[in-house]
């Protein structure tokens, strides 16, 4: 099997690199140590939330240390250490992790972790997603391998800032995209790639999840939890009133655009994973947003947007589109092999329209199915064992396990390099912020990638560069 571990995209970092905005001086970024084969990692978590009770399970079985945990609510951390990783009542026979988390150090501020504890080797990043940024350059400076959850920027100007790290960098990166470890998310792109499809020029994405109607800021504070240090879970945002409703996971916070990019941001950015990778994307030329109601201070209760990208090697251009909302999916002219295949048009998915059939996944990318024009059966079949797919080679290297931690824990180790490394991550959270902007803006944007601007929408600035308080940044 030859051994590709990441797509070409050399038009795009051609961009990147040109343009200085976001750039800075770095020491070269290496591993502080190599490993050898019965060699443990000491991990470190920043965010100890529902998501990183998640995350810890592949860690512990795969039997390295977890040597800090860090979080601003003092809660979070009692709770994690306390054994239950799910996050709800804890079941006999379910995660228990207390004995391996035991002996862990305890912080509140991820600064003084990054000081204090040397030996660290990875740190796994589980935050909300306005820390993405500071915590991954932090971590990235001081020579850690990261893992950090999607999307990794909170705006286009934090993707560029990732981006310009990442030529040269040797640490180990992967981001929280965890259905592109799946067999038919890999085997979906060498399909697309090898022209089964034929030409592609629309991609739907969608998830019917729905927020209430976009409003303002609620400027009365409810009173703040105990242990929690509110000014500091703001942090690189501006220091709201506290309301009970910023806690409780990327679905409360990530509704307002002070610590999040709603849907767009949280399910977006699995969804538009495959697309990218697949169709090989470079930055968008075109975004197009529509919405459920004027835009306030939080993400709309639907929303639809459309990115046109140019041509690229043998690709035609393209429209990707994402749909939210209660009843978010594809026109209802493209959905005729879906409804035969499952009944109706499934809740959450990523559609690509070929001029010889279709392709369809979850909007993880997992579970691929597809359909050409002319096979005799009106379902579609997997795209694990469809007839005409069978003869396409198999290009790109599967996961261990499909295990997407265990992928990173080995690249730490010296293995191979993660499939959705940063460099990955940092184009896909500038397809996804470009979408804010516009949704910002309120109207569609022609995007000038290489400097960064909305063209002739100087308006459009203050929502590509976000302003940072630096109070809690290293």
């Amino acid at each position: 099997m030859k051994h590709i571990t990441q797509i070409s995209r050399r038009s795009f970092l051609q961009q990147i690199g040109a343009a200085s905005l976001g750039a800075f001086a770095l020491p070269q970024m290496l591993p502080s140590r190599a490993f050898g084969a019965n060699d443990r990692l000491n991990i470190a978590v920043l965010g100890c939330g529902n998501r990183s009770r998640q995350l810890l399970a592949a860690v512990i079985q795969a039997g390295e240390n977890v040597i800090a945990l860090c979080d601003v609510h003092a809660s979070q951390i009692a709770r994690l250490k306390s054994g239950d990783t799910s996050g709800k009542k804890k079941k006999k026979g379910g995660n228990d992790f207390s004995a391996a988390l035991a002996k862990a150090a305890v912080y509140e501020d991820y600064r003084k972790l990054i000081e204090k504890e040397k030996t660290a080797d990875a740190i796994i990043i589980a935050s909300g997603q306005h820390w993405h940024l500071a915590m991954s350059k932090l971590c990235l400076q001081a020579g850690k391998h990261v893992f950090c959850e999607k999307p990794l920027a909170h705006s286009a100007a934090e993707a560029r800032e990732i981006a310009n790290m990442m030529p040269g960098c040797k640490l180990a990166t992967q981001i929280g995209t965890q259905g592109g470890a799946t067999d038919t998310f890999r085997r979906s792109m060498e399909i697309i790639q090898a022209g089964v499809l034929g030409q592609i020029r629309e991609v739907h994405c969608w998830i019917n999840r729905f927020f209430p109607p976009s409003e303002a800021v609620n400027m009365q504070a409810d009173p703040i939890p105990e242990g929690l240090n509110w000014d500091f879970w703001c942090g690189p945002s501006r220091l709201l009133p506290f309301k009970e409703y910023y806690l409780g996971g990327c679905l409360k916070w990530g509704r307002w655009f002070e610590f999040g990019d709603g849907h767009l941001a949280d399910m977006g950015a699995h969804a538009h994973n495959l697309p990218l990778r697949a169709l090989k994307l470079g930055p968008p030329v075109r975004i197009t947003p529509k919405f459920g109601e004027p835009i306030k201070d939080s993400y709309p209760s639907w929303a639809t947007f459309r990115w046109d990208f140019a041509a690229r090697e043998h690709f035609d251009p393209v429209s990707v589109w994402w749909h939210d909302g209660e009843k978010a999916g594809p026109p209802d002219y493209l959905t005729a092999d879906l409804k035969a295949t499952y009944g109706s048009v499934p809740t959450n998915g990523v559609l690509f329209i070929g001029e010889k059939g279709i392709l369809c996944s979850d909007a993880w990318g997992r579970g691929g199915v597809m359909r050409l024009k002319d096979d005799a059966n009106p379902k579609c079949r997997g795209v694990l064992d469809h007839e005409a797919a069978k003869s396409v080679p198999v290009t790109y290297p599967r996961c261990p396990d499909q295990n997407h931690m265990l992928e990173w824990l080995l690249a730490c180790k010296g293995g191979p390099k993660t499939f959705q490394g940063f460099d990955i991550a940092a184009q896909a959270a500038e397809f996804g912020m470009t979408g804010i902007v516009a949704l910002r803006v309120g109207q569609p944007i022609e995007w000038d990638s290489q400097n960064l601007k909305a063209k002739g929408c100087p308006e459009a600035d203050r929502f590509i560069h976000l302003p940072v308080r630096k109070k809690w940044l290293a």
